[in-house]
Protein backbone atom coordinates (compact mmCIF):
# COMPACT_ATOMS: atom_id res chain seq x y z
CA UNK A 1 0.00 0.00 0.00
CA UNK A 2 1.47 3.53 -0.99
CA UNK A 3 1.88 6.29 1.68
CA UNK A 4 -0.66 8.95 1.29
CA UNK A 5 -0.66 12.21 3.89
CA UNK A 6 -4.16 13.59 3.46
CA UNK A 7 -4.46 17.14 3.48
CA UNK A 8 -5.79 17.33 6.58
CA UNK A 9 -2.46 15.66 8.21
CA UNK A 10 -0.15 17.48 5.71
CA UNK A 11 -2.13 21.41 7.03
CA UNK A 12 -1.52 19.93 10.77
CA UNK A 13 1.56 19.66 10.12
CA UNK A 14 2.51 22.31 7.73
CA UNK A 15 0.98 24.65 10.49
CA UNK A 16 2.55 23.01 13.59
CA UNK A 17 4.96 25.80 14.71
CA UNK A 18 2.61 28.73 13.63
CA UNK A 19 -0.56 26.76 16.07
CA UNK A 20 2.06 26.21 19.00
CA UNK A 21 2.09 22.40 18.67
CA UNK A 22 6.15 21.81 17.91
CA UNK A 23 6.39 18.48 16.26
CA UNK A 24 8.99 16.25 18.17
CA UNK A 25 11.50 13.84 16.60
CA UNK A 26 13.29 11.00 17.64
CA UNK A 27 16.34 9.10 16.28
CA UNK A 28 19.20 6.68 17.07
CA UNK A 29 22.58 6.90 15.94
CA UNK A 30 24.84 3.67 15.62
CA UNK A 31 24.56 3.60 19.43
CA UNK A 32 20.99 2.81 19.56
CA UNK A 33 20.57 6.09 22.03
CA UNK A 34 17.88 7.61 21.55
CA UNK A 35 17.32 11.08 21.26
CA UNK A 36 14.35 13.79 20.68
CA UNK A 37 14.20 17.35 19.42
CA UNK A 38 11.48 20.27 18.77
CA UNK A 39 12.21 20.89 15.31
CA UNK A 40 9.78 23.81 14.50
CA UNK A 41 10.59 23.90 10.91
CA UNK A 42 8.79 20.21 9.88
CA UNK A 43 6.54 20.39 7.09
CA UNK A 44 4.78 18.01 4.77
CA UNK A 45 7.02 17.92 1.34
CA UNK A 46 4.71 15.79 -0.60
CA UNK A 47 2.14 13.33 -0.02
CA UNK A 48 4.67 10.81 1.17
CA UNK A 49 7.27 12.43 2.54
CA UNK A 50 8.18 14.93 5.47
CA UNK A 51 10.99 17.82 5.39
CA UNK A 52 12.34 20.10 8.30
CA UNK A 53 15.43 22.97 7.82
CA UNK A 54 18.18 21.71 10.01
CA UNK A 55 19.70 24.82 10.39
CA UNK A 56 22.23 24.24 12.49
CA UNK A 57 24.53 21.10 10.34
CA UNK A 58 26.62 20.71 13.13
CA UNK A 59 23.91 19.19 15.42
CA UNK A 60 24.01 15.23 16.21
CA UNK A 61 20.44 14.57 14.32
CA UNK A 62 22.44 14.35 11.18
CA UNK A 63 24.77 12.01 12.16
CA UNK A 64 22.15 10.22 14.14
CA UNK A 65 20.40 9.68 10.79
CA UNK A 66 23.41 8.95 8.56
CA UNK A 67 24.55 6.36 11.07
CA UNK A 68 20.63 4.83 11.58
CA UNK A 69 18.01 6.71 9.11
CA UNK A 70 14.87 5.69 11.09
CA UNK A 71 12.94 8.15 12.53
CA UNK A 72 9.94 9.16 14.08
CA UNK A 73 8.03 12.65 14.24
CA UNK A 74 5.01 13.12 16.53
CA UNK A 75 1.97 15.59 15.98
CA UNK A 76 -0.14 16.29 18.76
CA UNK A 77 -2.45 19.29 18.71
CA UNK A 78 -4.60 19.16 22.51
CA UNK A 79 -6.96 21.71 21.27
CA UNK A 80 -8.37 20.02 18.34
CA UNK A 81 -7.12 16.16 19.86
CA UNK A 82 -5.74 15.15 16.92
CA UNK A 83 -2.69 13.51 17.56
CA UNK A 84 -0.66 10.93 15.07
CA UNK A 85 3.31 9.50 14.49
CA UNK A 86 5.26 8.93 11.02
CA UNK A 87 7.42 6.91 10.69
CA UNK A 88 10.01 6.60 8.29
CA UNK A 89 14.05 6.79 6.44
CA UNK A 90 15.18 10.05 6.52
CA UNK A 91 18.37 11.74 4.91
CA UNK A 92 20.12 14.93 3.96
CA UNK A 93 18.79 16.13 0.98
CA UNK A 94 21.77 17.11 -0.96
CA UNK A 95 19.88 19.39 -3.99
CA UNK A 96 20.06 23.18 -3.80
CA UNK A 97 16.98 23.41 -5.05
CA UNK A 98 14.97 21.10 -2.56
CA UNK A 99 16.89 23.26 0.65
CA UNK A 100 15.60 26.76 -1.14
CA UNK A 101 11.90 25.15 -0.79
CA UNK A 102 12.33 23.63 2.37
CA UNK A 103 13.74 26.80 3.59
CA UNK A 104 11.11 28.68 1.85
CA UNK A 105 8.37 26.85 3.13
CA UNK A 106 9.07 26.88 6.89
CA UNK A 107 7.62 29.72 9.17
CA UNK A 108 9.06 32.88 8.88
CA UNK A 109 10.15 33.08 13.32
CA UNK A 110 12.26 29.67 12.23
CA UNK A 111 13.74 31.00 8.98
CA UNK A 112 14.83 34.28 10.77
CA UNK A 113 17.10 32.10 12.64
CA UNK A 114 18.79 30.85 9.45
CA UNK A 115 18.97 34.11 7.64
CA UNK A 116 22.23 33.16 5.98
CA UNK A 117 20.23 29.63 4.71
CA UNK A 118 23.74 27.84 6.35
CA UNK A 119 21.60 25.28 7.07
CA UNK A 120 20.41 21.76 4.99
CA UNK A 121 17.18 19.76 4.54
CA UNK A 122 16.16 16.71 5.81
CA UNK A 123 13.80 14.48 3.63
CA UNK A 124 12.01 12.09 5.34
CA UNK A 125 10.22 8.90 3.30
CA UNK A 126 6.93 7.90 5.64
CA UNK A 127 7.28 4.16 5.92
CA UNK A 128 4.37 3.84 8.27
CA UNK A 129 1.40 6.04 9.78
CA UNK A 130 -0.21 5.75 13.61
CA UNK A 131 -3.16 7.20 14.72
CA UNK A 132 -4.97 6.38 18.09
CA UNK A 133 -2.60 3.32 18.49
CA UNK A 134 -3.33 1.71 15.44
CA UNK A 135 -1.11 1.83 12.12
CA UNK A 136 -3.28 3.51 9.44
CA UNK A 137 -0.69 3.04 6.57
CA UNK A 138 1.85 1.61 5.66
CA UNK A 139 4.64 1.25 3.31
CA UNK A 140 4.14 -2.55 3.79
CA UNK A 141 0.62 -2.72 4.11
CA UNK A 142 0.73 -3.75 7.31
CA UNK A 143 -2.48 -1.41 8.36
CA UNK A 144 -4.48 -2.27 11.47
CA UNK A 145 -2.33 -3.71 13.43
CA UNK A 146 -2.14 -2.30 17.47
CA UNK A 147 1.00 -0.34 18.34
CA UNK A 148 1.65 0.49 22.28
Amino acid sequence: MAIHLDDDMQTAINNAFTDGCPIIWATAGADGQPSLGFFGTTQAYSDHEIALWMRTPARGFLKRIAENPQATMQYRNPGTRTAFQIHGEARVANDPEIDRQVYDNSAEAERNNDPERKGLAVIMEITRIIQRGEVIQSRDGDTGAKVD
